[in-house]
């Protein structure tokens, strides 16, 4: 049998049988295969959340202005009125203060943060904030009213009318926001008068202002202006890219996040072995029967094609189950990591689990190459004799 385009595809079918003939051995390479799919498909979910969350891009125009030598919000406080001064420094576009109460100021799996902000302000500040549930015309008028994250609602499976209480703040739902900000998706706005009240801050003080500037590549430039301009204030202040921020701030998560590749790559390396070695077996188990395929007219190459695709299939097959236990696992745990105030929303990427089922298929394909090999390359004599 000569290989072309169409033999390659019906080459499919046998090759199936092939590999659920020994179903317990197959369902079971599969297995180990979804597992280290999963961890992989995890390890690159964090990792991708915390590169976005971090790395400063061209069109980035948010800066934070926070209370020098300070970074747990419980620790920044600065006056009300920097607000005026801060716009009147030259390319500031908008400025919004906000006083932030967290329930955990460390490194955690379930942050719960409350962003206390004028109302009128919020949607001057951010017009791209959509409210895709309830209404924002009621959290105006309530003053325990919440603007809730998306995000943020469906982890903690709460709707409009809702009453939420956490870190000694009690709040009533008012409406689900969407953002394509990843931080505005899994917060409370509340009203920063409420904010200050419950949580004992004076109203005169904030933990941070939120400023955004006119043009991206003045960004850093407009930062310094800020803090020349209060350098001898009482409260001297620290501006820095918003996703600087973050990095300064959760610094022990970029890290963990950077050291936990290794997990990742260990996780590909075992599915390597795995599937060569389920393969390796199957050959070696069918040594007869290659060489009788080899008498009825088989190439060569069709034989190493045959064990190729077996290989192929074993990948797809735990890759897929691997890819969407990730996928269902991150959709159903809604799972956020944050510290010091600042969250990263661990969410399932499509192209990330895409890209892990290609990943699959190719180790299927790598690991499954000597196997071919040796099975092409036996005599057929020898391989009667065996």
């Amino acid at each position: 049998m000569q290989l072309n385009g169409k033999t390659l595809i019906n080459m499919i079918p046998l090759a199936a049988k092939q590999v659920v003939r020994s179903r317990m051995r197959a369902l079971l390479t599969a297995a180990g295969i979804a597992m280290g799919m999963f961890v992989f498909a995890a390890v690159e979910t964090l990792r991708s959340a915390v590169a976005r969350a971090t790395t400063l891009g061209a069109e980035d125009t948010t800066l934070v202005v926070y209370r020098e030598n300070r970074y747990c919000p419980a620790a920044s406080r600065l006056p009300l009125h920097y607000e005026d001064e801060i716009r009147r420094v030259p390319g500031v576009r908008e400025v919004i203060p906000i006083q932030i109460v967290v329930n955990n100021c460390g490194a955690s799996l379930d942050v719960i943060t409350f962003r206390g902000v004028p109302p009128r302000q919020l949607l001057r500040y951010a017009p791209e904030i959509r409210i895709v549930r309830g209404s924002l015309e009621d959290w105006m008028r309530a003053d325990d009213g919440a603007l809730i994250g998306e995000q943020f609602a469906k982890r903690r499976g709460l709707a409009p009318g809702d009453v939420f209480q956490a870190a000694g703040v009690r709040v009533r739902i008012s409406g689900i926001l969407s953002s394509p900000n990843p931080q505005d998706n899994s917060v409370a706005y509340v009203h920063l008068p409420f904010l200050q009240q419950a949580s004992g801050r004076g109203l005169g003080e904030v933990t941070q202002f939120n400023v955004r500037v006119e043009d991206p590549s003045e960004l850093l430039a407009v930062a310094d202006a800020i803090d020349a301009r209060f350098r001898s204030a009482p409260e001297p202040t620290k501006t820095t890219p918003e996703k600087a921020f973050f990095a300064q701030a959760a610094s022990d998560l970029v890290e963990l996040s950077d050291y936990s590749k290794w997990i990742g790559y260990g996780a590909v390396v075992a599915v390597l072995g795995l599937i060569g070695n389920a393969v390796l077996l199957a050959v070696r188990g069918r040594v007869r029967e290659v060489a009788i395929v080899q008498t009825l007219g088989y190439s060569s190459g069709a034989v190493a094609w045959l064990v190729l695709l077996e290989g192929i299939l074993l990948g797809l097959a735990g890759g897929a189950a691997g890819a969407g236990a990730a996928w269902i696992f991150f959709e159903a745990g809604r799972f956020t990591f944050g510290n010091e105030g600042q969250i990263i929303s661990l969410t399932a990427d499509p192209r990330l689990l895409a890209d892990c089922l290609g990943i699959a298929l190719g180790l299927g394909a790598a690991a499954a190459a000597a196997p071919a090999w040796i099975a092409a390359r036996t005599p057929i004599v020898a391989s009667l004799r065996s």
